[in-house]
């Protein structure tokens, strides 16, 4: 049976969908088998993994939840894309705004996510689930049906300050829903170590959580080659092979590895 992470943060900016694409494929060249899933109406995830008119889509992740919502059968593998560096993706485009509105008056609102998760969980590895930078239903939905959370975050002072809003709010859903649902990690992301402000906040972050919350040891750098390799829709390890971010992707994923 597979594992389900979600990678969240209440903040955007912070490297989720990036986080989501590259840690998926750097699991793939770790031999795994892996399914990234688009819950963001922004549709980050699937622009950055090379779909480029997601709205031209037939079957996306709204497909899916629509089917579930009106008591449909679905096929778990509809709509999935094979990426060309071995992982797939279950996509979202702008059909998921809205799908809120259709989930909010539900009986168990909570876990219709996990119904599609159910059925796909024992077909991977890994289901790596991008979220939206707000604690919508979506992202509830997600970390009901989650073994694991990752949390990126940025090394600036509002970043580490929503940081005890979000980890409350994964101890309300682990008390009231999914009382399996560990935090596998908070993840350090766009991280430059050449500014004392940059280590100051690090410190901070790992003196406050470091003792209950397991830190990455990995930080992810700062660096202009993420935000060329999501423009490309190819993985930093295609775009940019020999450098510190692909690098250090292969060693966040022999961490997550690590977890089990």
């Amino acid at each position: 049976m597979g594992k389900i992470l979600v990678v969240t943060n209440r903040k955007g900016g912070c490297g989720k969908s990036f986080t989501t694409a590259n840690l998926g494929v750097a699991l793939a060249r770790q031999g795994k088998k892996v399914l990234c899933i688009d819950t963001d109406n922004q549709h980050s995830l699937t622009v950055s993994m090379g779909v480029k008119e997601p709205n031209t889509l037939p079957v996306t992740i709204a497909t899916v939840i629509t089917d579930i919502i009106n008591k449909r059968d679905f096929d778990p593998m509809a709509g999935i894309i094979h990426h060309a560096e071995g992982v797939d993706l279950l996509p979202a485009n702008n059909s998921l705004t809205g799908i809120e509105l259709s989930i909010a008056p539900l009986v168990g609102r909570e876990s219709i996510l996990r119904k599609y998760l159910k059925r796909v969980k024992p077909l991977y590895d890994y289901c790596l689930v991008d979220t939206s930078p707000t604690l919508d239903i979506l992202t509830i939905n997600a970390l009901a049906a989650a073994d694991g959370a990752i949390i990126p975050t940025t090394p600036k002072f509002l970043d580490a300050k929503g940081l005890e809003l979000l980890l409350r709010s994964i101890a309300d859903v682990r008390e009231d829903i999914n009382p399996t649902l560990e935090i596998y990690g908070i993840l350090m992301t766009m991280v430059d170590n050449r500014t004392n402000f940059s280590k100051e906040i690090i410190g901070a972050i790992e003196a406050a959580y470091g003792e209950s919350i397991r830190i990455f040891k990995e930080h992810i750098p700062h660096s202009v080659r993420a935000a060329e390799s999501s423009a490309t829709g190819k993985s930093i390890f295609s775009h940019d092979p020999n450098g510190k971010i692909a690098a250090a992707y292969d060693a966040l994923a022999r961490e997550v590895l690590g977890c089990e």
